[in-house]
């Protein structure tokens, strides 16, 4: 670690983060718990993690704050990056989102120059339009006074493209930010690697 760290492997950067004797043996049989799956490691309650062996509550909440710190090395050094794109939308939450097993619904409240004011997590669940309220989505930016909002969810299946639900909760969304004077900007669909931008595809937006 001293000399050269992105020459170890994950068993040792692991077994750095955890210490203490027997670092490499705990590492590895962590690392066995799971699969050798960084994913799955990532995604573990800690009170998982503490059930192997030579982990102690502790060094799990360790390793989890590791694996989180390493995800944010990506997020702008500005407090309040600027939106552009729905490229610029999906890079702040593409590491995260693309990594939770279930459906995510999440809302980004932006100020009059498309600076970031949050990002607000407001649903956890099936995205579809019987179950998703609206005035949820709303509720943090009417509370900020937000001139603007992009909605985010994810596909837990990888898969980015959207589904009629999809379509159709954007356009309830749409309708709603018009009548609140708050602009819906676009709704992406995280999916594993990739994404997708329902505005740039016309849909829900008519």
């Amino acid at each position: 670690m001293t000399q050269n760290p992105s020459a170890c492997n994950i068993t040792e950067l692991l077994a750095a983060v955890i210490g203490g004797n027997n670092q490499i043996e705990t590492a590895q049989a962590l690392m066995s718990r799971f699969d050798g799956n960084i994913r799955r490691l990532y995604q573990a309650h800690p009170a998982e993690l503490a059930k192997v062996k030579g982990i102690n509550q502790t060094s799990a909440v360790r390793i989890k704050a590791a694996l989180n710190l390493g995800l944010r090395i990506n997020l702008p050094e500005d407090a309040r990056p600027v939106i552009n794109s729905p490229a610029d939308a999906a890079a702040l939450v593409q590491n995260e989102m693309s990594l939770l097993e279930k459906e995510s619904l999440r809302v980004m409240l932006l100020d009059t120059k498309n600076h970031v004011l949050d990002i607000i997590e407001v649903y956890v669940g099936s995205v579809n339009s019987s179950q998703v309220r609206i005035g949820e989505v709303f509720k943090a930016a009417v509370a900020r006074t937000a001139s603007a909002i992009i909605v985010f969810h994810n596909h837990p299946s990888s898969d980015p493209s959207p589904s009629p639900d999809d379509v159709a909760v954007t356009r309830a969304i749409h309708q709603a930010g018009n009548l609140l004077d708050i602009a819906l900007l676009d709704h992406v669909i995280i999916g594993g690697t990739r994404w997708v931008s329902l505005k740039e595809r016309g849909m829900g937006f008519g």
